[in-house]
């Protein structure tokens, strides 16, 4: 913190200033301290230099920290969601456009007789008759296509704009994703089994658990689903409370979390490889991800990175987040219940999503 001083009018000489009086008895106060008589044969400024110094640097420190604690956000509020602001058509437009790229999944990619999803799967699978071999060739492709597209989303979008480049990057992603997640569904437990725990006891609960948080950080980018479906023109978001108070990254979070709580439940090769190639993933997106907001906002960008951390808690340990005081409120959001309860739905709907992927015989 610092300061300056700024003469405008030096003082005449001719002006005759009266001496100044001493007065020992008189306690000597200063804007940013108060430093009290110690007594008839002590002095503060001869024998205790040491503690007027430790008092004026404890003094910034504690301004310093009051003005950290003070400042304004410089990111977006994520998961805001007000009512009044919703419009009926903007949901109606949402949920047509859901429709037809289900419609269309399911026609060009999904169904055996009228897709290509098989076709693609079958390419792989020719080249190993190793699944875990396999598992990692789909995730590399993903990530190759998925992190390339968000990489050139800045040129992308003055192209072709935020909505074209938003259903660009969908219609590729999305059904190698499903592909990616159906392979691993009917594969899972092939491969070699490299332990059993399942039997251990309250295992599968303390699993679920890790399993059901990994949901509430995996999925911060659906904060504005209208934005998702290009309802709303898309935007690169520099979010900043919520769970970014926790992490600057969630969704890296959340996939290692998901990645280790299925890997020890399955505990064979294919989980394995699934698990290494994921959070490979993740890891390469923190730095393209910071890379990408650092590009598009600067200096904002370098203050929430100096108040946040990738390690979940790591800014909030050292000082550099404070937590307000209401900060469950942050979460007490539409978006976070809706993630919730997708995610028990999710859950409690797995055997209808295996059978699904069974019958595709990927």
């Amino acid at each position: 913190m610092s300061s300056s001083i700024l003469l405008s009018h030096p003082l005449s000489p001719h002006l005759h200033l009266p001496k100044p009086k001493f007065h020992p008895q008189r306690t000597f106060q200063f804007s940013c301290f108060h430093l009290k008589k110690s007594g008839p044969s002590q002095s503060h400024f001869t024998d205790s230099p040491q503690k007027l110094r430790k008092l004026v640097l404890a003094r910034v420190a504690k301004t310093e920290v009051e003005r950290n604690e003070a400042s304004p956000l410089v990111g977006e509020d994520s998961a805001e969601f007000v009512l009044s602001k919703q419009k009926v058509s903007s949901w109606v437009y949402f949920t047509l456009i859901l429709g037809v790229v289900l419609y269309v999944l399911n026609v060009a990619w999904i169904d055996n007789s009228t897709g290509f999803g098989k076709v693609f799967i079958d390419a792989l699978s020719s080249v190993s008759d190793s699944p875990e071999v396999v598992m990692l060739l789909l995730i590399l492709i993903f990530a190759v296509v998925h992190s390339g597209l968000a990489s050139l989303r800045d040129t992308g979008e003055k192209l072709i704009g935020e909505r074209a480049f938003r259903v660009l990057f969908a219609g590729v992603s999305l059904p190698l994703a499903v592909s990616t997640v159906v392979y691993f569904i009917n594969h899972r437990y092939d491969g070699v089994q490299l332990w059993q725990l399942q039997g251990v006891p309250a295992l599968h609960e303390l699993l679920w658990f890790a399993n059901f948080v990994s949901f509430l950080f995996l999925y911060p980018s659906t904060f504005n689903l209208l934005e998702v479906a290009a309802v709303d023109k898309p935007k690169m978001h520099l979010w900043e409370t919520g769970i970014m108070r926790i992490t600057r990254h969630p969704q890296m979070v959340g996939q290692v979390i998901w990645c280790l709580a299925h890997t020890i439940w399955i505990g064979n090769s294919v989980a394995v490889a699934a698990s290494v190639g994921l959070i490979a993933h993740h890891l390469f997106g923190v730095w393209n991800g910071d890379r990408r907001l650092a590009i598009r906002y600067g200096e904002a960008f370098e203050v929430v990175k100096s108040r946040t951390s990738v390690i979940p808690f790591a800014a909030v340990l050292d000082g550099r987040q404070k937590l307000p005081a209401d900060y469950y409120k942050e979460y007490l959001r539409l978006p976070y219940i809706s993630i919730t309860a997708l995610t028990l739905g999710a859950y409690f709907a797995h055997p209808l999503m295996q059978a699904a992927s069974f019958r595709l015989h990927w």
